[in-house]
């Protein structure tokens, strides 16, 4: 089979390997789709190399179809369409609370151990979501990344009729914004970048560039002076979290969806002054994929503007050197049967 793997120094290589059998409690899927999130992209650059072990084949975002049932696996049939939820939560403990998808010892496939950028590929079955057989494999690729904009605002509590402004309009963003828009709220994205926000309005998302425009005032302008109930912050740079609490309205809630790796100032003032709420948010739990697999069934929203390019897995290098050369792409998706 075909498999790519990273081998550090923003280098991929793509190598022929023998199929392996499925072990014990494990399926073999024939991938499908792979789509490239950001965490992969900091994989490209380097960023993550003392945690991958090198060379690793990488990626969590897929869909595909099982090939092989190796032993005490009940459930599933060959031909079964399926996403796999790459969160091996096996070590628990106590002191995790049940909370297994953030447990102390969490492992995350494609990531820790070897992921789906490969034309077969063996998981634990435990990882498994059987999709319906009509659904669209290429739009199953973001169920993983759907999912962790159901989370995200599931925690957040967003009820119809209120307010949320996303901020930051990359593909996490848009996803946030138009989950967050099925619930019946009225959702604003802030984004900088022209193309992305042409993007959002073409897919009927309100979106407003916070450099040429005064947020605050357009929020206001939007809310009657109510502000926002529920602020997604997605964009992870300093602008975004100086303006968090000032769009914020009474009581409102703050999302924390971006991954900041240092301290970073923040106006607790504000949390005070107005009972402000700031909410963690990682990854996904198991309701968290049936609802994205529920949507992607669906396909009531414009799932498939997100998808800005398809490449076979043979173009692997080229893919991560393209994306750091085009900051208005969306998803890209590795055609793993090519």
């Amino acid at each position: 089979m075909k498999a790519t793997q990273y081998e550090g120094n923003k280098t991929f290589s793509v190598l022929e390997k023998e199929i392996e059998a499925p072990g014990k409690g494990e399926v073999q899927i024939k991938v499908a789709y792979v789509g490239v999130c950001g965490t992969d992209v900091h994989i490209y650059h380097g960023m993550m190399d003392k945690r991958v072990n090198i060379p690793e084949t990488i990626g969590h975002e897929m869909s595909g179809v099982i090939n092989a049932i190796g032993e005490d696996v009940s459930g599933y049939a060959v031909g079964d369409k399926i996403v796999v939820r790459p969160l091996d939560d096996r070590k628990v403990k106590p002191s995790d609370k049940g909370f297994n998808h953030i447990c102390e010892e969490l492992k995350f496939i494609g990531i820790d151990s070897p992921g789906a950028m490969q034309e077969y590929w063996n998981v634990p079955a435990f990882t498994l979501h059987k999709l319906k057989a009509d659904t669209d494999l290429k739009l199953a690729a973001l169920i993983e990344p759907l999912s962790v904009a159901t989370h995200d605002v599931r925690l957040s509590g967003l009820k119809a009729g209120e307010t949320a402004v996303v901020l930051g309009g990359g593909p996490i963003g848009l996803l946030v914004a138009m989950v967050a828009k099925q619930t019946g709220a009225n959702v604003i994205i802030s984004e900088v970048n022209e193309k992305r926000i042409a993007k959002a309005k073409a897919m009927g998302l309100n979106a407003v560039n916070p450099i040429t425009n005064n947020l605050v005032e357009y929020v206001k302008e939007q809310t009657e002076g109510r502000l926002a109930d529920v602020v997604f912050e997605v964009a992870g740079v300093q602008p975004a979290l100086d303006i968090m609490t000032e769009i914020a309205g009474i009581r409102g809630r703050i999302l924390m969806v971006a991954i900041h790796g240092e301290k970073k100032p923040i106006d607790l003032f504000k949390f005070f002054w107005k009972e402000l709420k700031l909410i963690g948010a990682r990854v996904y739990e198991k309701e968290d994929y049936e609802k994205s697999i529920d949507l992607i069934t669906k396909n009531e929203l414009p799932f498939e503007d997100m998808i800005t390019d398809v490449q076979p897995l043979s173009n692997i290098q080229q893919v991560f050197e393209n994306i750091d050369n085009n900051p208005d792409g969306m998803k890209v998706l590795m055609d793993c049967t090519l």
